[in-house]
């Protein structure tokens, strides 16, 4: 095997720069690698802004870069991976191979269990989009005994490794009352799904038409968030008591809209920006009721470990709302695009 087939994005911009070759070089396992046969993969925004180069620069928010800077190409996009364990390079034990594995997408900054992330598969390194991915052993976890499927599998890291890291900082408890924003999209639906399991209670702000999906996937209530006063809608579902926190992965307006709902000491938790990047806060509702404002990028390897954890119980299942082969993944991103799903979009390789 010394050619496979890969999605290969050859620079920032539309459709046309992400090439599916059927002659792309595989990679082997190096040293402390292992080599993953993808068996299935799934889609995320940060595969569309990183195609975009959506993620702009520090001083400069519409530059052409990927969410840590620039990048270098051609690259094999991919962050979300489940498959089986192929080869195994030096200093790997043999048990690996023929193990079937989720794996954990991060590239943390250093060896501590509370690293932050510096990059991810298929942006810094190449990915899962491919028939074969090359990994560090300690990125992949055992999920022989899963009851998931592989495509369950691979609706996990990227999604809910970032919803868990949201809940995690912000120190979602049981029986806290959660506000989700864009709930209805692959890490809503997950930060649903997981503070729901932490006994939360969960009101969750999407649109009309996916209500029921959500609160099937455990949302004590749901706020559409075309309706006519938003922050009337969302104060009556919490009861006309304050909110303990948000869960926010859409940015734009909510922030100052909606803030002065949270209690006093509550929290913001905020990992995405599909409403808008640049917004205008009045940090007076901030500071003058020690809310806390909280940045969470992705996930650590603690947080990981223990969705991997879930996984491997089998304790969550995610929502899959559409199968592609990775041949058609020009209609997978498309359909990814017109946000008529809930849930993930699954690319089988």
């Amino acid at each position: 095997m010394t050619t496979m087939t890969a999605a290969v994005l050859r620079g920032h911009g539309g459709p046309d720069m992400l090439d599916v070759r059927t002659d792309w070089q595989a990679p082997v396992a190096g040293t402390g690698q292992v080599l993953v046969r993808v068996t299935a993969a799934a889609m995320n925004n940060t595969d569309i802004w990183t195609r975009e180069g959506a993620y702009g620069l520090p001083g400069d928010p519409d530059a052409s870069a990927g969410w840590r800077g620039e990048l270098s190409f051609p690259r094999v996009q991919g962050g979300d991976i489940a498959g089986v364990v192929a080869d195994v390079g030096t200093g790997v034990p043999a048990g690996w191979r023929n193990c079937r594995v989720l794996v954990d997408p991060a590239l943390y900054a250093h060896e501590g269990d509370d690293a932050p992330p510096a990059g991810l598969l298929g942006s810094e390194a190449d990915g899962g989009f491919a028939d074969y991915v090359a990994v560090a052993a300690d990125q992949v976890h055992d999920m022989s005994d899963s009851p998931l499927s592989d495509e369950e599998l691979a609706c996990l890291p990227v999604a809910y490794g970032t919803a868990l890291g949201m809940l995690e900082r912000a120190g979602i408890e049981p029986g806290e009352t959660v506000l989700v924003t864009g709930a209805s999209g692959g890490v809503g639906l997950a930060l649903v799904q997981l503070a729901a399991a932490r006994e939360a209670r969960v009101i969750a702000l999407t649109s009309g038409a996916k209500q029921d999906a959500v609160r099937a996937a455990g949302a004590t209530s749901v706020v559409s968030r075309e309706t006519g006063d938003l922050t009337d809608a969302v104060a009556a579902a919490a009861g006309g008591q304050h909110l303990d926190a948000v869960a926010d992965v859409a940015g734009g307006a909510f922030l100052d809209q909606l803030m002065p709902l949270v209690r006093d000491d509550g929290r913001w938790v905020i990992a995405g920006a599909v409403a808008g990047p640049v917004v205008t806060v009045d940090l007076r509702r901030l500071y003058l009721h020690n809310r806390q404002l909280i940045g969470s990028s992705m996930h650590t390897r603690a947080h990981f470990r223990r969705l991997a954890r879930i996984a491997a119980n089998g304790t969550l299942r995610p929502r899959i709302a559409a199968r592609y082969p990775l041949t058609d993944i020009h209609h997978a991103q498309q359909a990814f695009l017109n946000h008529h799903h809930v849930g993930k979009i699954v690319l089988t390789v």
